[in-house]
């Protein structure tokens, strides 16, 4: 008699990885364009929110109302998927642009932020291009300072709202996010951001490429 033994197989495995990294690209990709055509057709940055219900789905929407600061978002999740703590990373932004948003409804202004945020995605896109392992301390506050101009360009959406519709606002923006960053951060690890051997034109030096595009066109206008 003749006893076979099937060895566990890694095929399952690497199509389900496979399909997950596709769908995290789909959705990016479903994202840019939005925020493309949103851009081209320029949309206001001022929302009329009467009620919780429109503050929490205006927070959604607003990261990705506008190409550059999608583009910021995304490349923060990418060069996260390059450190030890990436975790750590996206929360840090995320937090930071809660609290921007927080500045601009106080007495504290600060000064051409459509400016520093096409800097900071020109930056950040740099990181991306520039084979550079940077400390992860250094990525978060980097992180931190994008994040609060992030959130103070957001903040003219929650002028003379209330308490529980702000804080719908808020929650949906940060829900936004960190849906981003974490998505950007799996496909940079999938594509094995972080690593010192990737070629010339591998895909996230592309995609730092195409990000320093952005804020250049943003930075210019």
């Amino acid at each position: 008699m003749f006893k076979i033994e099937l060895s566990p197989s890694s095929d399952s495995g690497e199509f389900t990885t496979y399909s997950l990294q596709h769908r995290h690209i789909g959705a990016i990709t479903a994202l840019v364009l939005i925020s493309l055509l949103s851009s081209l057709a320029g949309t206001p940055a001022y929302h009329a929110i009467s009620n919780c219900w429109e503050g929490f789905i205006w927070g959604i929407a607003d990261p990705v109302m506008r190409l550059e600061r999608l583009a910021l978002i995304v490349a923060i999740g990418l060069l996260s998927a390059g450190v030890v703590r990436s975790t750590w990373m996206a929360a840090c932004f995320a937090i930071a642009a809660v609290l921007g948003t927080v500045i601009y409804l106080s007495p504290i202004y600060l000064p051409n932020v459509p400016i520093a945020i096409a800097i900071f995605t020109i930056a950040f896109g740099a990181m991306l291009i520039i084979p550079i392992q940077l400390n992860w301390v250094v990525l978060a506050v980097l992180g931190i300072i994008a994040g609060l101009f992030q959130g103070y360009a957001n903040g003219e959406s929650v002028v003379g709202l209330g308490i529980v519709t702000s804080a719908t606002y808020l929650i949906g923006v940060s829900l936004t996010q960190l849906a981003i960053v974490m998505s950007a951060r799996e496909i940079g690890l999938s594509l094995g951001m972080g690593k010192n051997h990737q070629p010339m034109f591998s895909k996230i030096r592309l995609a730092g490429l195409a990000f320093c595009s952005i804020g250049i066109v943003f930075l210019g206008n």
